[in-house]
């Protein structure tokens, strides 16, 4: 009886270390929870939403345009420094805390929506205000209600394996716009993507997915548009 009880005392820290243990390399590996930190993705994400964010998915297919992603934006973005110096055992239960959406992220962490990607030349604005992608205006129905697609004019050609980002709030949204002139020129490169947010969990109330926007046929740079 005493082997037995022993053995069931042991059995449930064990259980709970195989299912943290479990948790983590999905989270490591396949989906990750995100939590909003501002309100630069409104109203497509609202500060507080939890989402998930797919690892896995750009390991299957390319980075689109229209995908909203989550990416690393130290030494671009921000300041590489900026990346908080933590001990060992802080560290080890921030990465949890974060793993599983309870922290919120590191300010080195972004989530926006790819609007150009290698190759691409993405200029604001065309006469009728819209942004344009090799010559095509974007259908852009997820902004902001009330706000232009852009009140900063531009006109960048994406490097190969780089990425042009923007906030859904474009009058609230610090994106590749705001960096042109820092290390880098705005762009992010297409390895510093965590994964595609696609999902909505919380609160239950905001429970849905993240849809793909229909962008149409847009050309490669060098075809003309409308060929």
């Amino acid at each position: 009886m005493a082997d037995r009880g022993r053995q069931s005392w042991w059995d449930i820290p064990v259980t709970i270390a195989i299912a943290l243990g479990v948790v983590l390399l999905i989270t490591t590996f396949l989906v990750k929870p995100f939590s909003i930190p501002s309100g630069s993705m409104e109203n497509t994400l609202q500060i507080g939403d939890r989402v998930l964010v797919n690892r896995a998915v750009y390991r299957v297919r390319d980075i689109e345009r229209g995908d909203v992603v989550v990416f690393d934006g130290s030494g671009r973005f921000v300041p590489a420094q900026v990346i908080p110096d933590r001990d060992p055992i802080t560290g080890a239960l921030v990465w949890v805390g974060q793993s599983f959406g309870l922290i919120t992220p590191d300010s080195t962490d972004f989530i926006k929506r790819v609007i150009g990607v290698g190759g691409d030349r993405v200029t604001c604005c065309d006469a009728e205000g819209r942004i344009t992608v090799n010559g095509v205006p974007l259908p852009e129905d997820y902004l902001y209600p009330g706000d232009a697609p852009s009140l900063q004019t531009f006109d960048v050609e994406v490097p190969e394996g780089m990425l042009w980002v923007m906030g859904d709030h474009r009058s609230a949204s610090a994106d590749s716009r705001s960096h042109l002139g820092s290390p880098g020129g705005g762009f992010i490169p297409e390895d510093a993507v965590v994964g595609r947010a696609m999902n909505v969990v919380w609160p239950l109330s905001r429970l849905s997915s993240i849809p793909l926007p229909e962008y149409g046929d847009i050309p490669s740079a060098t075809q003309p548009a409308g060929s």
